[in-house]
């Protein structure tokens, strides 16, 4: 048997490798598609397919109605000379304090719920507002206007002079269930980002019906939607969306030590946004309110204008007894329609649906605290 010399080795080595690779190259050439052709998904395409997912086609739907708010304020500033060294007593004749006004500008977010420019956003957002401007994520900028506002809610709803804007679908916030999909949408940070494209952030809902009392006030948030979707400065406002594109809360405040978002965020369900536009379209009459029986056999409701006037109330945020079951508990006890409830089982009460939990399952004794016409009325019932 002859030997092969290492020449000729290294040559039968680079054949064999040429013919490999064209016969590669032949094999896709006859399959690659011609320019301009459309190559349908195949089994080998399945991880980009997959990308196409629920939060992917609820965001693209989503995001063409979510809008910037940049809102200008004029804020009195007052100057001290001596920068809070205590000596304003001794220097006061000499050198007084001068205040003077100065244009702040703020940021948050918004959605438009109608094709022609109705907006909405949070109170806090547009609260002493000298001026608004709407930005829309194809840049457009549109000046708009106050139609209503509800602190109480933390609410206000706009209004754009433009037709045929894109417009998000409002969902029902009571078949939110605790751990599905809750998609962010807003614009945080906006001065920084100078970007009219909304950020999308992603969680669950984390918890239903939380009575959150404001940090340093008195105002308590009644019923919110906590989710764990990163919500930042700027995301106020912005839409809280479930998989299937559908808005079911507005974003409305975080828990945070770092300023940033911890995972803890708070919105305003969808059902108490639509009842707010009806109040300030005049459109909600005497039967729209969100009515809720309790274990009482007494229907109860959060106060609004229309069951201000309805029992002449002087109260403009609470709970109102609307309608009591004759025979039921709540008779029993002493409660008529028009009982303005300020307390039960020595809890202040929040909402209508706080209240409602407080009595679902009876027991022991019953103790409420009422307001009937000014006067404030203890009722203490032991449940046999």
């Amino acid at each position: 048997m002859k030997r092969i010399t290492p020449y000729l080795m290294i040559v039968a080595l680079a054949c064999a490798l040429a013919i490999s690779l064209w016969t590669n190259w032949a094999t896709h050439a006859r399959h690659r598609p011609l320019p301009g052709t459309v190559v349908p998904a195949s089994a080998g395409d399945a991880v980009s397919t997959s990308r196409m997912n629920a939060i992917v086609l609820a965001a693209r739907k989503v995001s063409p109605a979510v809008v910037s708010v940049v809102v200008t304020q004029t804020q009195v500033v007052t100057y001290d000379p001596f920068g809070g060294l205590g000596l304003d007593d001794f220097f006061r004749d000499f050198s007084p304090r001068r205040s003077y006004r100065q244009q702040v500008k703020s940021m948050g977010s918004g959605v438009i719920i109608s094709s022609d420019g109705d907006v909405i956003t949070n109170a806090h957002v547009v609260l002493n507002a000298t001026q608004i401007k709407v930005t829309l994520p194809d840049n457009r900028e549109l000046d708009a206007e106050i139609e209503g506002i509800d602190e109480v809610r933390d609410l206000a709803l706009l209004k754009l002079k433009a037709k045929d804007l894109p417009s998000a679908t409002l969902g029902n916030s009571d078949d939110i269930m605790i751990g599905e999909w809750s998609i962010a949408i807003g614009n945080p940070f906006g001065f920084m980002l100078e970007d009219a494209q909304p950020t999308v952030t992603v969680g669950v809902v984390s918890a239903l019906h939380r009575d959150i009392k404001s940090n340093g006030g008195d105002q308590v948030y009644a019923d919110m939607v906590q989710t764990d979707a990163a919500i930042n400065p700027g995301n106020s406002g912005g839409a809280l969306v479930n998989a299937d594109g559908e808005v079911i809360a507005i974003n409305t405040f975080i828990f945070s030590h770092s300023g940033g978002s911890e995972g803890i965020g708070f919105a305003r369900p969808i059902n108490d946004v639509k009842q707010f536009v009806k109040e300030t379209r005049g459109t909600a009459g005497a039967a729209s309110y969100q009515k809720i029986e309790t274990g009482l056999d007494v229907t109860v409701a959060d106060i609004n204008p229309v069951l201000r006037s309805s029992f002449g109330l002087g109260y403009r945020r609470g709970v109102v007894a609307v309608a009591v079951k004759a025979g039921g508990i709540g008779e029993t006890i002493g409660m008529t329609p028009g009982d303005v409830i300020l307390m039960a089982q020595g809890k202040t009460v929040s909402s209508a649906p706080a209240f409602a939990r407080l009595y679902a399952h009876l027991a022991g004794t019953i103790d409420i605290v009422i307001d009937r016409g000014g006067e404030q009325i203890r009722l203490l019932y032991r449940l046999k």
